[in-house]
């Protein structure tokens, strides 16, 4: 799967990122988007030297969806400033395990363990500890499955995944925080679906989206994609 370009202006270059790429290079060595949209800008403009494009916000490696890179250094000041201050509206869907609460808010305490690549839970006063706050909606449940859309309130490692695991609903194909309910090989059932913002130069509110693909478990779903 490619990136598929979902806007372009001058300041900003929106796509569609697939599954399993990483946003920016790792230690896997695998090619990355970031890169990838580079090498993009540089064939269609026969661009020479190297090619400015800076990185918004990231989506995991197992995470499909919208994503927001930003074509100058101006625009990518302005898109970060609205990413501290909680102005740049990042709305996900997820398959989740078992049956939420209709909607609710979510506050947890997240601490990474980088050898691990992987957060814990854990009490308030934990040193290093850093907040995280989403908001989910339930919109369906199939069998022991169900679909929930969230917004993001705060951008931290693995948030997500780790506070719906935290209060029983891990996401389907986890393998980092769903251990006790998923296989191996099933692929993790997270899309970013949209992005909300203020243009960085026009001033204009817009927004993007991009649908889950057409295969299980989305399909157990009414999505309209």
């Amino acid at each position: 799967m490619e990136p598929r370009v979902i806007f372009e202006d001058n300041h900003l270059l929106v796509v569609e990122k697939p599954v399993n790429v990483p946003t920016q290079a790792d230690s896997s060595g695998d090619r990355d988007l970031l890169t990838w949209m580079k090498d993009y800008l540089k064939q269609k403009y026969q661009k020479p030297g190297n090619v400015y494009l800076g990185l918004v916000h990231r989506l995991d490696r197992p995470v499909g969806g919208v994503l927001v890179l930003a074509k100058t250094s101006k625009a990518a000041g302005r898109l970060s400033e609205q990413v501290r201050e909680n102005r740049f509206r990042k709305i996900y869907l997820a398959v989740v395990h078992g049956r939420p609460r209709e909607s609710q808010q979510l506050t947890h305490y997240l601490l990474k363990n980088t050898a691990k690549n992987q957060v814990a839970v854990v009490p308030e006063e934990t040193a290093g500890a850093k907040k995280a706050v989403l908001e989910y909606e339930t919109l369906e449940t199939e069998e022991s499955l169900s679909l929930v859309k969230i917004r993001l309130h705060t951008g931290r490692s693995h948030q997500i995944r780790a506070q719906m695991a935290a209060i029983g609903h891990p996401l389907f194909g986890d393998q980092k925080y769903g251990i006790h309910v998923n296989r191996p090989g099933q692929q993790l059932a997270l899309w970013a679906v949209e992005v909300g913002f203020i243009h960085p130069v026009s001033r204009e509110s817009v927004s993007f989206t991009s649908q889950p693909p057409k295969e299980f478990p989305w399909t157990e779903f009414d999505i309209n994609n």
